[in-house]
């Protein structure tokens, strides 16, 4: 059933709307200023240096300076994957222009669609949750939009002679190109980098895919299937299994099951390293080889690069670390428990911080102090993250958490110099006084999609070359007439010409 007809179905009218942001300003300057001499010792020196960092990476001056990738041109080629737009974004807000190159048509979630089928991904299938543009008035995914940012966008049939042709030509003006479609798929079209090296020597290719384009487990999947390799890398690579509840646990009807991660985590991995690797491979180019190169980027390898020391573990003891749920088994207290309206996250890694959460603790809860601190089992710091440890320690602080608010434990710890905060919804995130404040979650008025919240870049806070973004999204093929007239020369009569052959 489509969205659309359950919507007929279910006589449910679209009353979706923009909610007025932020529901209160952020605070000034000066009472910003306030707010932390409040929290932090009166020194003038630290004040100082406060107000230093603030004016030199302030958001409103950062339209202002240069783009550290000024001038350098990205061919984004990869379609349904996040990776491949993640690295995009990234490179396109630190200044480069970025390219992207959809399909006339590919297979997406439900039939062929014009352009990279990522457009139409929405939550349940829901329309209701799709924006359409203010100019073609096509429906567009927020989740595409977000990762669109600063991307150009023109369509290509690459399966077509000439759509090759024109990509070829495309390309010759390109620095960096990502794609990432199955093993060999470009090269068999005379598009991979064995053939556009020889036309464009400088040429820095970025593949990513899920566990390689060679070695005996190759990437297999259909050049339509891409959307699949995030959570199959998460799964290959024990990322899956380390997260999650205990298995025990499942006996008690509690869980015990692996849990995906909520976001597209491999991808996003991926896509970062892909931007590490691009610039490392431009440095090298611009200050050694004056040659470009091919760079393969796995989505599998990325994430297993950031899995802690798992794959130590298993080397140095010849077994499996057990999946711990919240708590970590280095350190004891650092877990988020359930509060009255949430959960809150406390940090106790050293023994100051250890004893300084007690006393807190025990103003309200004195039966913490005889069962927690005077424990001798406790009294050591390793001996605290075995299991008894751990189940016994956050057994208390539960205890203490389950009748205060968030708000109410954090002001108690902060007393105390405790390493603590809420595990905040949405909604509180994008009206953070904090956040709102430096400019972090903002909001940004889209030629395309008009009014969009949004959050900024962490490579925002450079303080000579700021990443920025310019725009969230653009239409498919929104910018044929501008890409392919500054870097072909095509005019009007020749694009027409393209689309009436399906080229473009």
């Amino acid at each position: 059933m489509t969205a659309k007809k359950y919507i007929e179905i279910n006589k449910f009218e679209d009353t979706l709307k923009p909610r007025p942001w932020p529901v209160t300003p952020p605070p000034s300057r000066e009472e910003a200023e306030k707010i932390y001499q409040a929290r932090e010792e009166k020194s003038p020196d630290a004040l100082a240096f406060c107000r230093f960092l603030e004016d030199i990476l302030k958001y409103e001056d950062r339209f202002k300076k240069p783009e550290a990738l000024q001038g350098l041109v990205v061919i984004n080629a990869g379609i349904w994957r996040h990776a491949t737009m993640f690295a995009a974004m990234t490179l396109g807000e630190l200044g480069a222009e970025v390219i992207k190159v959809e399909p006339t048509k590919a297979r997406g979630p439900s039939g062929y669609v014009r352009g990279d089928p990522l457009r139409y991904l929405t939550p349940f299938g829901r329309e209701e949750y799709m924006i359409k543009d203010n100019v073609y008035g096509e429906p567009c995914g927020l989740d595409f939009i977000h990762f669109m940012r600063n991307q150009y966008s023109v369509t290509l049939n690459l399966e077509s002679e000439e759509g090759r042709e024109i990509f070829k030509k495309l390309v010759s003006h390109a620095d960096i190109l990502l794609e990432n479609y199955p093993p060999g798929y470009f090269d068999s079209l005379g598009i991979g980098y064995r053939q556009l090296s020889k036309i464009n020597p400088r040429l820095i290719y970025v593949w990513i895919g899920q566990m390689g384009q060679w070695g005996p487990n190759k990437d297999r999947t259909s050049k339509f299937g891409q959307w699949m390799l995030d959570p199959i890398a998460q799964c290959m690579d024990s990322f899956v299994h380390n997260t999650g509840y205990p298995q025990d646990l499942l006996e008690r009807g509690r869980g015990g099951d692996p849990t995906r991660s909520g976001v597209w985590i491999a991808d996003l991995v991926a896509g970062e390293q892909a931007v590490v690797n691009a610039l490392a491979a431009l440095y090298y180019r611009e200050e050694v080889s004056g040659r470009g190169q091919f760079i393969e980027v796995t989505a599998a390898e990325a994430l297993m690069d950031i899995l802690d020391f798992d794959i130590m573990w298993y080397g140095h003891t010849g077994s499996i670390k057990a999946r711990t749920g919240s708590w970590d088994p280095n350190l004891n207290q650092y877990a988020w428990n359930p509060c009255k309206d949430g959960f809150m996250m406390i940090g106790g890694q050293s023994d100051r911080l250890w004893y300084r959460i007690g006393m807190c603790i025990e103003r309200d809860l004195p039966i913490f102090g005889p069962l927690i601190h005077e424990d001798p089992f406790l009294k050591e710091m390793a001996a605290r993250n075995a299991l008894h440890g751990l189940i016994k320690t956050y057994t208390l602080t539960t205890m203490w958490l389950k009748s205060q608010t968030r708000d109410q434990v954090e002001r108690k710890l902060m007393e105390y110099e405790v390493a603590a905060g809420p595990v905040q919804f949405i909604d509180e995130v994008a009206e953070y006084y904090h956040f709102k404040y430096r400019k972090y979650v903002d909001l940004i008025e889209d030629t395309y999609y008009g009014p969009l919240l949004y959050c900024t870049h962490a490579l925002s806070y450079q303080h000579r070359t700021p990443a920025r973004v310019k725009w969230m999204g653009r239409p498919v093929g929104a910018d044929n007439e501008l890409i392919y007239s500054k870097y072909l020369g095509y005019g009007n009569e020749k694009l027409r010409e393209l689309r009436e052959r399906g080229v473009i």
